[in-house]
């Protein structure tokens, strides 16, 4: 007979099949029976006389022997009474499981579990053998995943305690700088796209032909050349305002600023007459302030005396930003990242490299109107650059 219904899940050493042999009193685990019942004579097994060690699976095996031996020592093997395998040492603790094994559980635990959204191997299980059960289930639904959430891994762990960070240094001067510039000018920012195709192509034939000699040009030596001739026009945007003093001081000499990041923080180091320099010169001194900046070097001279400021983000500038004006400077102009899009362009389809200016001015003294003026002559300098040579 067999030693449980069909489907029931079986507990590791329990009686899978029991056999009866005839004249034995006892019950062994032999093969045959069934045969038996069906009419059908089956000759019974002999067995060695010292039992073989217990299989390591859980079904027992009993290889048969030729019928030649005697129906005495297979009655003898008969009287050896049944006992269950015993349990591995390995077999899992009920509510433990390593992190490489697959949970125990029926297909209809799984789906259901899949359904409700739970991950087995976080489920505590009640049943046979480390078996995740209904139940189980039921019971982690109820108590929330945060009670048996695995306390060896770090992604989702909760951190506690804060870190308190003094403001000093370089860093306080420009949190105060920073704050004393927001709190003191309205800002309007006007930002606009220009089309840098034709600047990009002559700054890589330039690049070409005198990078070696003269060094390489980058895209804020043609933005400084347009601002400081659109500052010709707009000489409003080249000046300080004292609003204590109520007096604005409009500067002949373009002293540009070059916003420069470090790993100290922001500063503006300041090409001096930026007017009396060429491309090169200015690139050269761009270049210049940016390595003393970086490397710690820069004089207080170099870092004051800006009338009008340029900031860029360089290739991770972003679409569009609002600059904050370097007080008690009107104006600001800011270099966004350069994308190549298609555009129409005479009737057709091209593909242009297109950057936004984002420009902030001072409101008290910088009109609207004159804020989109002074960004639409940069616009014209720069997509067509051969006036940027024009004097």
């Amino acid at each position: 007979s067999l030693g449980g219904e069909l489907g029931e899940v079986m507990a590791v050493g329990s009686e899978l099949i029991r056999l009866e042999v005839e004249g034995a009193g006892n019950v062994v685990g032999e093969p045959g029976i069934a045969n038996r019942e069906s009419g059908i004579e089956v000759e019974k097994p002999a067995v060695a006389r010292t039992p073989a060690p217990p299989p390591r699976i859980p079904t027992p095996e009993v290889q048969a022997k030729p019928a030649s031996q005697s129906p005495s020592r297979a009655l003898e093997a008969s009287t050896i009474p049944h006992s269950p395998l015993p349990i591995p040492a390995t077999a899992p603790t009920r509510g433990t499981l390593h992190a490489d094994e697959r949970p125990l559980a029926s297909p209809a635990v799984r789906r259901r579990a899949w359904d409700m959204g739970i991950e087995l191997r976080f489920v505590p299980p009640t049943g046979a053998g480390g078996r995740v059960m209904h139940s189980d289930l039921d019971a982690y639904a109820a108590r929330g995943p945060q009670a048996t959430s695995p306390t060896t891994s770090s992604a989702y762990a909760r951190r506690e305690g804060v870190e308190e960070i003094p403001v000093m240094g370089l860093r306080r001067k420009i949190a105060q700088k920073m704050q004393d510039s927001w709190r003191r000018i309205p800002h309007i920012t006007y930002v606009e796209e220009i089309d840098v195709t034709e600047v990009e192509g002559l700054r890589a034939k330039l690049n070409a032909k005198y990078g070696t000699e003269r060094g390489k040009l980058t895209f804020l030596p043609f933005l400084a050349r347009a601002m400081v001739l659109a500052l010709r026009d707009f000489p409003q945007m080249n000046a300080r305002f004292d609003d204590e003093a109520n007096v604005i001081t409009r500067s002949h000499a373009v002293q540009l600023g070059i916003a420069t990041q470090s790993d100290a923080g922001l500063s503006v180091p300041v090409i001096d007459h930026a007017e009396a320099l060429n491309l090169w010169q200015t690139a050269a001194e761009i270049a210049r302030l940016s390595s003393a900046v970086r490397a710690g070097k820069a004089t207080r001279e170099e870092l004051s005396g800006s009338t009008i400021t340029i900031t860029s983000l360089g290739p991770i500038g972003g679409i569009m930003s609002t600059p904050i004006i370097n007080h008690p400077e009107v104006a600001i102009v800011g270099v966004n990242r350069m994308i190549e899009r298609p555009c129409f362009r005479n009737g057709h389809v091209e593909a242009r490299k297109l950057m936004n200016l984002s420009s902030s001015f001072d409101h008290r003294v910088v009109d609207g109107m004159e804020s989109a003026e002074f960004v639409q002559a940069i616009r014209a300098l720069l997509e067509n650059p051969a006036l940027l040579f024009v004097e």
